[in-house]
C-alpha cells in the first residue's frame, strides 16, 4: 500500500477538523499540515501535534462550537468528525442516553455545518461530514442509537447540499468501515483482527491515511463538481 503518489496543496487554505484529537480526525489534521494548510482541530483533548493548533470544544455544548467560529474570519474548509459510540440493546438504552449521543453525534453535525454556512456564503467553502459504514446499512457491535445518529448525517448532509450549492459551498459524507485506529487495536485481540479482515472484500483493515486522503480529495480542485455525495471508504463491504 503505496501512498506517495497522492498529493494536495492546500496552501493558503483554512482548515477546522472537529473532532481531530483521536483516529481518523488525527490523521485528517496531519494530512492537511501535510498539504500546507492552516490547520485548526477542535475538540475536548488536545492533539498535539507539530503544525497543528488546538481549540478546546465541546461538541455537546452549541456555545462551545459557536465559540470557536467566532476566532475565525474566514474558513475554507470545515470537517465534521467527531462522535461517540455506544453498544448497548435497545433495552439497555433510555432516553438520557439516546439524547446524549443524539447530541455528540448529529446535533453537533447541524450546528458546525450551520456556522459554516453563515462564514462561506460570501466565498464559497467546503463541509465534509463523516458518518459511518453503519450509516449505509447496521452495525453488528454498535446500539440503535448510533446508528440513527450515522444515517442522521447522511440525510444532513444531502439536504445541506441542495441549499447550499446556490452559494458555491459543497457539503459532502464519508462512511468509513472499521479503521486501524489506536481504539481498535486495543479493543480487539490479534485472532480477532485477522477474523475481521477476512470478512472485508480487500481483505484487509483500512489505514486512518486511507480514511482521511477521501476526505482531503472532497476539499481539492478534483472534486469541483461533486456535492450531497455520500462516498463509502469500506473496502467493498455491503
Amino acid at each position: 500500500m503505496k501512498m506517495n503518489n497522492v498529493t494536495f496543496d492546500f496552501r493558503g487554505k483554512t482548515v477546522i477538523v472537529f473532532g481531530g484529537s483521536r483516529g481518523i480526525g488525527k490523521e485528517v489534521c496531519k494530512q492537511f499540515r501535510y498539504s500546507g494548510a492552516d490547520v485548526y482541530c477542535a475538540s475536548r483533548t488536545n492533539p498535539e501535534m507539530h503544525g497543528v493548533k488546538f481549540l478546546r470544544c465541546d461538541m455537546s455544548f452549541e456555545g462551545d462550537i459557536q465559540n470557536v467560529f467566532n476566532r475565525f474570519k474566514e474558513v475554507d474548509f470545515v470537517i465534521n468528525v467527531a462522535g461517540t459510540n455506544l453498544c448497548e440493546p435497545i433495552d439497555s438504552i433510555d432516553l438520557w442516553e439516546w439524547d446524549r449521543l443524539m447530541d455528540i453525534n448529529l446535533r453537533s453535525f447541524f450546528v458546525s455545518c450551520k456556522c459554516a454556512m453563515a462564514m462561506m456564503k460570501d466565498r464559497g467553502g467546503h463541509i465534509v461530514n463523516v458518518s459511518s459504514i453503519a450509516g449505509r446499512s447496521k452495525s453488528i457491535v454498535s446500539g440503535v442509537h448510533y446508528t440513527a445518529s450515522k444515517y442522521g448525517i447522511i440525510g444532513l448532509t444531502k439536504q445541506l447540499a441542495h441549499e447550499a450549492s446556490q452559494h458555491n459551498i459543497l457539503v459532502n459524507c464519508v462512511c468509513p468501515s472499521q479503521t486501524m485506529t489506536e481504539m481498535l487495536a486495543d479493543a480487539m485481540t490479534d485472532e480477532q483482527l485477522e477474523k475481521l479482515s477476512d470478512k472485508i472484500p480487500i481483505r484487509r483493515i483500512a489505514s486512518t491515511t486511507e480514511q482521511a486522503l477521501p476526505i482531503l480529495f472532497l476539499c481539492s480542485d478534483a472534486a469541483s463538481y461533486i456535492t450531497g455525495a455520500t462516498l463509502d471508504v469500506n473496502g467493498g463491504q455491503f
